[in-house]
């Protein structure tokens, strides 16, 4: 036997439907479509799988809606391992990887991610994989492209004369 599960109503099903065209996250919306089905009175099976859920989840986002009202359909936090480099030593890599290398004492142009994996270990002692370092880079606002290695002998004026377009 089923038992019946009050939904709050302060919130009518278009408010939800409209509200789930902005919400934060796709997995917010799909509880809130889902809520708004069910507050229409669509057997609680029906309205999870046009939701894209199962029933259980359902009841689960009519419950936490219930108590929290339309932040309780918000993704809750999840736990993971802990990140290996902390806030202010990722900020500091970052800084390193775009101050770059010194050409004459490294013989590199540009620091790669084995290159950034190879510093946090030797300054923090600190073992990341080479993903965890791109992720790291990305988060920092750099990408994975690196300029074109040039010479810090090169004369500009040469270039210039070499180059196809020059004049």
């Amino acid at each position: 036997m089923v038992r019946r599960l009050m939904i709050c109503s302060e919130r009518s099903p278009q408010e939800l439907r409209r509200a789930a065209f902005s919400a934060t996250s796709p997995r917010q919306g799909q509880r809130m479509q889902a809520v708004a089905n069910a507050i229409e009175g669509m057997p609680r099976k029906e309205a999870a799988r046009l939701a894209d859920m199962s029933g259980q989840a359902l009841v689960n986002a009519i419950k936490r809606y219930n108590a929290e009202g339309l932040d309780g359909l918000l993704d809750r936090p999840r736990t993971g391992r802990p990140l290996k480099l902390d806030a202010a030593q990722q900020k500091e890599l970052c800084e390193i990887v775009l101050a770059g290398p010194d050409v004459e004492a490294d013989g590199l142009s540009a620091y790669t991610r084995d290159d950034a994996a190879a510093i946090a270990k030797t300054k923090w002692n600190v073992t990341c994989a080479v993903t965890t370092i791109g992720r790291v880079m990305r988060d920092g606002g750099l990408s994975r492209q690196k300029t074109r290695p040039s010479h810090p002998k090169k004369k500009p004026e040469a270039a210039a004369a070499f180059s196809k377009n020059a004049g």
